[in-house]
């Protein structure tokens, strides 16, 4: 089918996390080679494009969201040649290339930090990032009471008596906006890869970057009860409105380049109307649906979550952008995997409760991936979701190196479970990830599960997730229904979705306890699990032609 529309408003992308991806040259840690000896594989899944989270210089206090050059690729996963290689390569085989870019903050290793700290309080240098006096007898105290997102006060002391800002890691300060120079760096970054042919940039923190100019304590927060739905709360670091002048000017420099480039924003915004303000005509493109990745295993809050992101982008006239799992966040099969479900709340820690159904979670996972391929825009899909990935649940604590585990006194495991480096093929660890004679153990554990969920283990198997993903994204990219555009629900009880998308396709979702009879129809297209006497069982999904 011939698409007319830009790539970007229905693409599936797939995201390399690069450590854990592929390791090219046996040292245990993902790299661009590794990526580049698997392209013939995301050839063959049919994905769009891959976003390839940091593979800058970087010291790695962070895992590369700590950057110390934005221009040259950190040692450990190759070279700015090599990228180029890459880009090419994937150009050459149908996929676009995303890398990240990380503006809220920069490595306190990177050149305009050691000056900051060089010139001393009052500096021209100093003034490229949030550095304050102390409150309190002789400035002992941190300037407000901003909390890092890692765990901790987000301020840090320098031994010149001032207080510098990261809402990270201390390693991550953030930069200062109001800044003509980050301002005009930033752009010069953008300009420097889209001279090297990558399609665009997914922007981390993107509702990061600009403070409250005064620094005002945080406000109070209503409790959850006491909230009014679709209420703002206006706050001192997050979503701020002066933040879209910039991508406006990031939009200006995009349309420079031929092709279609384009930005997707890691926004939290607190109603979809606010996410909706990064994706203005003149703004970024795309942004993460992180309602949809939130939502319970439910069919009136899924639905509602649909119905909501489509009304506001659809007013600004964007499409929108469907994830269930990342590099920040538990796998879908594992938090599906619960009897219960519980609602995942931004920026709060997920504690699953219960033990795991693990077979409970993948029936739910292979119905969640037909319900995202046939919504309307675009969709996201994390490595190692196509091959049913659970979250890693029992690493050892001694390998645990997300810093939210250091930063948090040990009380927050932090994201490494959901980071493990993927199987590709063998019974044991590396499980291919490394060449056969490699000398690095993978830089985190894998688990014995992984031998029945590699690669190679599901080659073959018609009943695999791998199977059903490259079936899914088949049918998306050759039916004429599926993409961009509208859709219409149909009615049916409670607890099961069924909604119909021009010319004759319906999807339906069973997330009742009861198996639903199929609508008449001419064709089944794909099924998320075995169809019996023409019902649809529990927690499974189904692609009607009509």
């Amino acid at each position: 089918m011939t698409r007319t529309a830009p790539w970007w408003r229905d693409a599936v992308i797939y995201q390399v996390y690069i450590r854990s991806f592929a390791d090219g040259n046996g040292d245990g840690i993902g790299d661009i080679a590794g990526i580049r000896s698997r392209l013939p594989y995301l050839k063959s899944l049919g994905v769009d494009a891959i976003w390839i989270n940091p593979w800058y210089e970087s010291p790695q206090a962070d895992h590369g969201y700590d950057v110390a050059d934005f221009r040259a690729i950190d040692p450990r996963f190759g070279t700015v040649e090599e990228a180029e290689a890459l880009i090419e390569e994937a150009h050459a085989a149908g996929i676009r290339v995303i890398p990240d870019i990380v503006p809220n903050h920069t490595s306190d290793q990177h050149a305009w930090f050691r000056a900051a700290l060089a010139a001393g309080p009052g500096s021209p240098e100093r003034e490229r990032y949030v550095f304050r006096d102390g409150r309190g007898p002789g400035g002992a105290e941190p300037p407000n009471d901003w909390r890092s997102c890692f765990g901790g006060r987000a301020w840090t002391r320098v031994p010149d008596g001032q207080w510098y800002l990261h809402l990270f890691a201390p390693e991550q300060p953030d930069l200062n906006w109001d800044h003509p120079d980050v301002l005009a760096e930033f752009e010069d970054i953008l300009r420097f890869w889209f001279r090297r042919g990558v399609d665009g940039f997914r922007i981390d923190v993107a509702h990061g970057l600009v403070k409250h100019p005064e620094l005002p304590d945080l406000p109070a927060v209503p409790a959850p009860a006491d909230r009014i739905p679709g209420e703002h709360l206006d706050h001192p670091h997050w979503d701020r409105d002066e933040v879209h002048e910039i991508y406006r000017a990031w939009r200006r420099v995009a349309d420079e380049f031929p092709g279609d480039r384009a930005f997707v924003a890691e926004a939290w915004a607190d109603t979809p109307e606010r996410l909706a303000a990064y994706v203005r005509r003149d703004g970024l493109h795309t942004a993460f649906n992180f309602d949809f990745l939130m939502a319970s295993w439910d069919a009136k809050e899924l639905r509602a979550v649909i119905d909501h992101s489509l009304a506001m982008l659809g007013a600004v006239g964007a499409p929108a952008t469907w994830v269930l799992s990342n590099h920040d966040v538990v796998r879908h099969p594992s938090r599906y995997g619960r009897k219960v479900v519980k609602k995942w709340v931004a920026n709060e820690t997920y504690r699953p409760e219960g033990p795991l159904d693990l077979a409970l979670g993948t029936r739910r996972a292979r119905a969640a991936a037909l319900l995202m391929l046939a919504l309307p825009g675009g969709a996201y899909v994390y490595q190692g979701e196509e091959l049913g990935l659970p979250e890693v649940e029992d690493l050892p604590e001694a390998v645990l190196q997300d810093p939210t585990w250091e930063r948090s006194g040990h009380t927050d495991r932090g994201r490494d479970g959901c980071r493990v480096p993927i199987p590709w093929s063998g019974d044991r660890p590396p499980y291919g990830f490394g060449p056969d004679d490699a000398a690095g153990e993978p830089w985190l554990p894998q688990p014995p599960l992984w031998r029945e969920l590699s690669v190679a283990a599901q080659e073959g198997d018609e009943d695999s997730m791998l199977a059903l993903y490259r079936r899914a994204l088949r049918i998306r990219r050759d039916h004429p229904a599926l993409g961009d555009g509208t859709m219409t629900w149909l009615d049916t009880p409670a607890g099961v979705l069924a909604f119909q998308r021009e010319p004759g396709f319906l999807c339906l979702v069973n997330l009742s306890a009861e198996p639903y009879p199929l609508p008449g129809h001419e064709e089944v297209l794909l099924a998320s699990g075995p169809l019996a006497d023409g019902r649809l069982a529990p927690d499974q999904a189904v692609w009607l032609a009509l």
